[in-house]
């Protein structure tokens, strides 16, 4: 009955305590190298995806902000283009009444570039054409894609001198409308593309997660159900322990009675 009672029966006890205390049926390499090593490599591919998710999340976040910022730009240029048409109608329009449309126009220009010069994520200018394409890493295999930084500056629109007090061109505001409107397509192109990058992340975490639980998690009906025994089978070994002492002191009175 030694084998019942003995050192390593003993430690295969506190093992098995261990796993229903953590519910995991991996926590060292002799519980099985090979699932571990899998479990392991699991765990890895499940950080690299979720870090991925959140890398991906700030490009969406930069992207919105780009909308958002020529959004503003847009409205700019809209007001700048009734203004404009104004301006051309020369039958009721006199020189003062375009300086008057021009002040404003002016301001509009300088709202125009201030949100080109401000507009920034993470200290990374978004609209003033100084930052270029933003790598960001999409999961632990170091795939990466890219966003563009843009330029809605009044030089880059084109309308940096644009005046109605002299001649002028409505096409130099429509050109700078439809420079806006395919910088804000390119934009919503690359989120959706980034949106369904994270939400393949998302479902390819999940499910690794999954398969990693199924290859590590404890039955626990199970190992209680062995725990059970275990301490039934250690109680058995001390009442025999205990007998044969008792046996042995019997015995040894015997001898000296």
């Amino acid at each position: 009955m030694g084998s019942i009672g003995g050192v390593g029966q003993g430690s295969g006890y506190q093992s098995l305590y261990g796993k229903v205390a953590s519910g995991k049926s991996l926590q060292t390499a002799a519980d099985g190298a090979a699932e571990l090593a899998i479990s392991e490599k699991m765990n890895t591919q499940v950080i690299g995806l979720e870090q991925g998710s959140k890398n991906v999340a700030s490009g969406i976040d930069a992207i919105k902000i780009q909308d958002s910022a020529l959004g503003d730009v847009t409205d700019y240029l809209q007001r700048i283009k009734e203004l404009a048409l104004a301006a051309s109608n020369t039958f009721t329009v006199t020189d003062s009444d375009k300086a008057i449309y021009q002040k404003e126009i002016d301001q509009l220009k300088e709202g125009i570039e201030g949100v080109a010069n401000v507009t920034s994520y993470n200290e990374k200018n978004l609209l003033d054409g100084s930052t270029g394409d933003l790598n960001i890493t999409t999961d632990a295999n170091g795939t990466s894609t890219e966003i563009s930084g843009l330029n809605s500056t009044l030089e880059a629109l084109g309308i940096k001198d644009f005046d109605v007090t002299g001649d002028f061109d409505l096409k130099d505001i429509d050109n700078a409308l439809e420079k806006v409107s395919s910088m804000r397509a390119e934009a919503g192109a690359k989120q959706n593309s980034l949106e369904h990058i994270y939400n393949i992340n998302q479902t390819g975490a999940y499910n690794t997660t999954a398969s990693q639980s199924r290859l590590e998690d404890l039955d626990v009906e199970k190992a209680v159900g062995n725990l059970d025994k275990q301490r039934l089978l250690n109680t058995i070994s001390v009442m025999m322990q205990k007998k044969r002492e008792e046996e042995e002191e019997d015995k040894a009175n015997r001898l000296f009675n």
